[in-house]
């Protein structure tokens, strides 16, 4: 684990504009620089980098962070690799702090299942290409499907030799731990007697996105009905298949260049495809697709498409799967081979430019290629067409994005030959069922389903209980001004009102969550405010890198947030053009944002005091009750409009 003196160098060191230099065009903008944004297509430039603040802020998607952030998102390393990225670029030295036994146990084991699995992919690979079996049956097995040499090198295939214990012989000779190849599936265990579970296959690497091996898929070339055709790892402290993509480490940079993955299903269509010069794709190798292998694509890009052989049974099996990546916002396109056909075999047979023009050819959008596809088998049959078309309105209730779906039910009521009326209806009938007892709120429901009216008291309501706006404006001035002066008006010994200079963060601190102790419904801006006051604490004030370099990756990207301002009024001085900014009115701008808290607090309070009345005022409830009720809420009224007139808000 890198020590905190080490982070903070690098942090220090780290120039944000000659880290996003590197693979941004910036050019300077008064104290900024400008550029387009590398993480959405853009052809106006929107993307800053502050050197003064350390931080870079796109306007039009909205992503910000520091120097580590960036590389964490451009390259999408993890923090630790991107701690290392940063240090090798300004030769800094790592210090590693010591383990506790527990982690150092832990990473021990997963390191020294890396290093086995290693070991074996060499293994494999000596097999293939230097002993007389590996040549006369893996690699010819491998030349036959097309494969060339620079191929085989690449997705470093190999073979396992028949005789049941070569690499495990091997790894004893190398003084590597049994339990170890055990682990990883690489040697089996049968009543003491250890033996090669890959024996007589040729072999597939797995890695994972830093390119390690972690895994192996292992293909039979003999028939036979005693034993599967592919033998896979077993799952364990390094491999989880459910969160694996064969290929996607060679595949990732291709695939945000492209902006679209494609999916097939085998090794060797994944193999095949790149033999082809296509190099923006994955496979799941035969597993049901997870949500977690769509998060890691959408990690890359929002586009996939997925390429089918012409089997029509295994397709529709596919449609829960398609249907998780409709749920996670993505855009699905579907390329259906010939009958017979696969990637790998239809790629063997054209050559890469008909190939490719296939695929940009014959690519579907999911939802109309599902409903042309089932259109057709349930024609002359209204019960099945029925039930299909319940089906299609499932798959596009789960769009997140209401736009898209609305012109998925246009398409499809054309296709069908249904009225979009109909099917509107159908489909606000499977939105009330996804949406009730899911995570959803009454305001979202209402959002998602245009034909539902929300009244003009359940409005207020929702606006009653919101604090967003305010809460937003705390932390930004916090953050933005907490150091700066201001004078306020106070009581001294002897009663009379004196002028006082303190902090901006002092005066908002003590307002907020000293005297009256709120605590901010938003988790991260009240983390943000306990760390201000920490430093606080210690007679200073935090500095903005504080903040923006924060171990805490939430505080950092909202901090960003906060610091980025959109406009700078530059050299309207020398215009002798007064302009009142926040920073002029910094005093008036606190009690702004303390007094419109409050009021959001106390209108709270009147409604739920409100809700009271009419409850005593049903039930009959003895007039003591209802009379103490309605003088507090008298009470909370004329306590809101005298905050309201402090800071000249109608009431």
């Amino acid at each position: 684990m890198i020590d905190k003196e080490t982070i903070e160098t690098i942090f220090t060191t780290a120039r944000i504009d000659e880290v996003v230099g590197d693979f941004v065009s910036l050019k300077k903008r008064g104290v900024n620089y400008l550029g387009n944004c590398p993480f959405h297509n853009e052809k106006t430039p929107s993307f800053t980098v502050s050197p003064a603040k350390g931080i870079y802020k796109c306007f039009g998607c909205g992503v910000g962070g520091n120097s580590v952030n960036f590389i964490m998102e451009h390259e999408h390393y993890t923090y630790p690799e991107a701690l290392k990225y940063l240090a090798r670029k300004y030769n800094i030295e790592i210090h590693e702090e010591e383990l506790t036994p527990e982690m150092e146990k832990q990473q021990s084991e997963k390191e020294s299942l890396f290093i086995v699995s290693g070991f074996a992919e060499e293994f494999f690979i000596h097999s293939l290409h230097n002993t007389e079996e590996g040549k006369n049956i893996g690699l010819s097995y491998f030349k036959e499907r097309g494969f060339s040499e620079k191929t085989i090198e690449k997705f470093r295939l190999g073979y396992a030799p028949e005789s049941g214990d070569s690499l495990y012989n091997a790894s004893k000779d190398k003084g590597y731990k049994i339990d170890y190849l055990e682990k990883t599936g690489l040697v089996k265990n049968k009543s003491g007697r250890h033996y090669d579970g890959y024996r007589g296959r040729v072999i597939f690497p797995i890695h994972n996105l830093s390119g390690r091996v972690i895994a192996f898929g292992g293909r039979q070339l003999k028939k036979s009905e005693k034993s599967p055709k592919y033998v896979n790892t077993p799952e364990c402290d390094i491999y989880h298949k459910s969160k694996v993509l064969y290929g996607m480490h060679l595949a990732k940079k291709t695939i945000i260049n492209k902006n679209n993955c494609y999916l097939v299903e085998g090794y060797t269509d994944v193999v095949s495809l790149h033999q082809s010069g296509i190099e923006n794709v994955v496979a799941s190798s035969g597993t049901s697709l997870t949500e977690d292998q769509i998060k890691l694509i959408k990690r890359f890009t929002e586009n996939i498409t997925i390429l089918y052989d012409g089997d029509s049974a295994g397709i529709k099996a596919s449609f829960r799967g398609i249907d998780m990546i409709l749920s996670e916002g993505m855009n699905v396109k579907v390329v259906l081979f010939p009958e017979g056909e696969d990637p790998d075999s239809y790629s063997n047979k054209v050559s890469d430019s008909e190939f490719l023009s296939y695929i940009e050819q014959e690519a579907k959008d999911f939802i109309v290629f599902k409903t042309s596809l089932l259109n057709q088998e349930t024609q002359h049959d209204p019960i099945k067409k029925s039930e299909f078309i319940h089906e299609i309105i499932h798959s596009i209730a789960l769009i997140p994005d209401h736009i898209s779906r609305a012109l998925y039910i246009k398409e499809c009521s054309r296709i069908m030959d249904i009225q979009e009326r109909a099917l509107i209806n159908e489909l606000n009938k499977a939105l009330r069922k996804q949406l009730k007892g899911s995570k959803y709120n009454k305001q979202t429901i209402e959002h998602e389903l245009p034909t539902v009216k929300i009244n003009q008291e359940e409005q207020q309501q929702v606006s009653a209980t919101s604090f967003e706006d305010q809460e937003k404006d705390i932390v930004r001035l916090l953050l933005n001004y907490g150091k700066e002066l201001i004078e306020i008006d106070s009581v001294d010994e002897n009663e009379k009102i004196v002028s006082e200079t303190i902090s901006l963060a002092e005066y908002i601190i003590n307002e907020l969550f000293v005297t009256e102790k709120f605590e901010l419904s938003e988790k991260v801006y009240q983390t943000i405010v306990n760390e201000y006051i920490k430093v606080l604490e210690t007679n200073q004030h935090p500095p903005n890198e504080f903040f923006i370099n924060h171990e805490n990756k939430e505080i950092s990207e909202a901090s960003v947030h906060f610091y980025t301002e959109k406009y700078h009024l530059n050299n309207w001085e020398k215009k002798h053009i007064v302009v009142l900014t926040e920073a002029n009115r910094l005093r008036r701008a606190a009690e702004e944002v303390c007094y419109s808290y409050k009021i959001k607090r106390l209108e709270q309070l009147i409604r739920k005091e409100e809700e009271k009345v009419k409850e005593l005022q049903s039930n009959s409830t003895s007039n003591d009750k209802l009379i103490e009720t309605l003088t507090l809420l008298k009470s909370l009224k004329y306590l809101r409009m005298q905050m309201s007139l402090k800071i000249g808000r109608p009431v």
